[in-house]
């Protein structure tokens, strides 16, 4: 059993997903943004709001290509406290063109091979931790089998983004929606597991009932299923210790929508959603936080202007309480 790790000093929280290299084309903009992107996004939410006594670890594989400007940027984080599992790779670096056709629909177009992690190599990983996030960049980050290993063996918080588990990619690297087979053995094998709207509906598999699908996952071992709405908000679905079936809630965005680019939010809303959850919030109030982080990313473009744009609200914020 691999749980609360024995000894002094802060918890460690493994972040496990793709550092992505961005080129974001926005409706109504002639010019792209490059940027940081993938798992990026989360670690700039977790480094700014991830509760005290925790300390983030990186468990990303990057290409020998973009392998030293990505180890200075991730060790750059102020709650980063251990690198050792940045692992090079020899395969290229994921790099992914984003098309926005509207504010919100966009083309997706994914080049590079950074490959997964496997039940072994989380075998070596998942002891020195003491929660876990995964999200699903790339989509072949873990293999069912080793997101079995997890359930197995870990015993500390676990939240995971099935977002690309929901991709296929076709041979000009363009990605496209895919039914997932055994959805919800994927949704069991963590405590909390995130989806936006069109993922979830394949959730629903043949039968096209995707809450039943959830209910039956939150009977295996799921706690929590949060579906993202976008601009409408979050639904969550919430196993309960009573008698009885599990609660839905339903949260709009506070202030309702706005404009800007929302490449990265569903990232963020989780990683905010989840370390708040970590800080004793339950889910109705760290959702409704994570509501708030992911809208106010629509005001920048890229997970460095992400992180910028926090710095400068907390500079903001401790101005004005002196």
């Amino acid at each position: 059993m691999v749980s609360d790790r024995s000894g002094s000093g802060p918890k460690r929280l493994g972040v496990l997903g793709t550092l992505v290299w961005d080129t974001i084309h926005r409706c109504g903009s002639d010019r792209p943004v490059e940027a940081w992107g993938g798992i990026a996004y989360a670690l700039a939410a977790l480094d700014a709001v991830l509760p005290p006594g925790w300390t983030l670890v990186p468990l990303v594989k990057v290409g020998g290509d973009l392998y030293d400007d990505a180890t200075a940027w991730l060790c750059s984080f102020t709650r980063v406290g251990d690198s050792t599992y940045v692992l090079q790779v020899p395969e290229a670096n994921n790099r992914v063109e984003l098309m926005y056709a509207t504010p919100s629909d966009r083309t997706e177009f994914l080049t590079g091979g950074v490959p997964g992690w496997s039940a072994a190599e989380l075998d070596e990983v998942l002891p020195a931790l003491d929660a876990l996030y995964v999200n699903f960049i790339a989509g072949w980050e873990l293999d069912l089998a080793a997101a079995r290993r997890v359930r197995t063996t870990f015993h500390g918080p676990t939240f995971a983004d099935l977002h690309s588990l929901f991709m296929d990619i076709d041979a000009d690297g363009r990605r496209r929606p895919r039914p997932l087979a055994a959805p919800e053995h994927w949704a069991r094998c963590f405590e909390t597991v995130q989806m936006n709207r069109d993922e979830f509906a394949l959730f629903g598999g043949d039968d096209g009932e995707p809450w039943a699908a959830a209910v039956w996952a939150l009977a295996g071992g799921a706690r929590t299923i949060v579906v993202t709405h976008g601009a409408d908000g979050v639904e969550l679905m919430t196993a309960t210790t009573e008698t009885g079936p599990p609660r839905r809630h339903r949260l709009p965005v506070p202030d309702g929508p706005a404009p800007g680019d929302p490449t990265g939010c569903g990232d963020i809303w989780g990683a905010a959603f989840f370390a708040h959850t970590l800080g004793g919030d339950d889910p109705i109030v760290a959702a409704t936080k994570a509501n708030r982080m992911a809208r106010s990313k629509l005001r920048s473009s890229g997970a460095e202007a992400f992180r910028t744009s926090l710095a400068v609200t907390e500079s903001s914020t401790s101005s004005h309480a002196m």
